[in-house]
């Protein structure tokens, strides 16, 4: 296997160094480019990673709060993880790295987004075809009767579990929970018909279904070009023919990246 072309941020430059030509080739030869994002690109609005040493996890085990189980016996207690987490995510901005996406979309150099986060912080960048892969905060729905309302920021305080007006069952966000299935695979498998180029940004892509998406744009002999802070499980074992890791904060790698390809 060769070695994946690498680029990074010259600081004293604040542009990218290392294999250009290898980024511009990878840029020229673009097709139908769909990008997979996760929880790198929202740190930067102050957003932290679930599994970092501060972040949700550390405080609240996923399979004892986050599952479907847990919701359906104990809705009181999975209350507390979805009111903790609505708190980390409430009045959050998008940072540059949704921003330069949102560009990329409007310039017509990408067909949409698929993305792992639930925050919304895509749309509110201006990014119009997102796939929400695990759902979104910004609502709640009835598992009883599909009633959905918007997520009240009253819903964040301590009180009763928020009950559906129209069946009288409890609410939740209307999120993937361990133990549900990912609703918008469909929507995901159009939007990646024909992808030859894949952006995957602030992940690792390694658990499915997010790792399908890259694996299947490889098997077809498409390329990846990685946004993430240092290589990955995926870089090691290769991004295909014309694949590109670029190193650093997304906030600062995919605005400067923008700047190089379409200067």
């Amino acid at each position: 296997m060769n070695p994946v072309a690498t680029i990074r941020i010259d600081p004293e430059r604040s542009v990218l160094t290392g294999d250009l030509d290898a980024l511009n080739h990878a840029w020229a030869g673009r097709r139908n480019a769909v990008a997979l994002t996760g929880a790198g690109v929202s740190v930067e609005s102050g957003i932290p990673d679930f599994r970092s040493d501060c972040g949700l996890w550390r405080r609240f085990d996923p399979m004892e709060y986050a599952t479907l189980e847990c919701f359906l016996n104990d809705p009181a207690k999975a209350w507390d993880l979805y009111r903790e987490l609505g708190t980390i995510l409430k009045d959050r901005r998008p940072n540059p790295a949704h921003l330069a996406l949102a560009d990329m979309e409007n310039r017509g150099d990408l067909n949409g987004i698929l993305t792992q986060n639930i925050d919304g912080l895509h749309q509110a960048a201006g990014s119009r075809s997102v796939v929400e892969l695990h759902g979104t905060h910004s609502s709640l729905h009835c598992l009883g009767c599909g009633h959905t309302e918007p997520f009240a920021s009253t819903f964040l305080k301590p009180g009763p579990v928020p009950s559906c007006p129209a069946c009288g069952k409890a609410l939740k966000p209307n999120v993937v929970l361990f133990g549900e299935p990912v609703r918008e695979a469909a929507l995901a498998q159009t939007l990646m018909a024909g992808c030859r180029t894949m952006f995957v940004i602030g992940t690792s892509a390694e658990v499915a279904p997010a790792c399908l998406y890259p694996d299947g744009v490889l098997r077809a002999g498409g390329s990846v070009l990685e946004f993430n802070l240092e290589p990955t499980e995926r870089t090691r074992s290769g991004l295909g023919p014309d694949g590109v890791l670029i190193e650093g904060p997304v906030g600062r790698t995919l605005p400067l990246f923008l700047d190089h390809v379409q200067s």
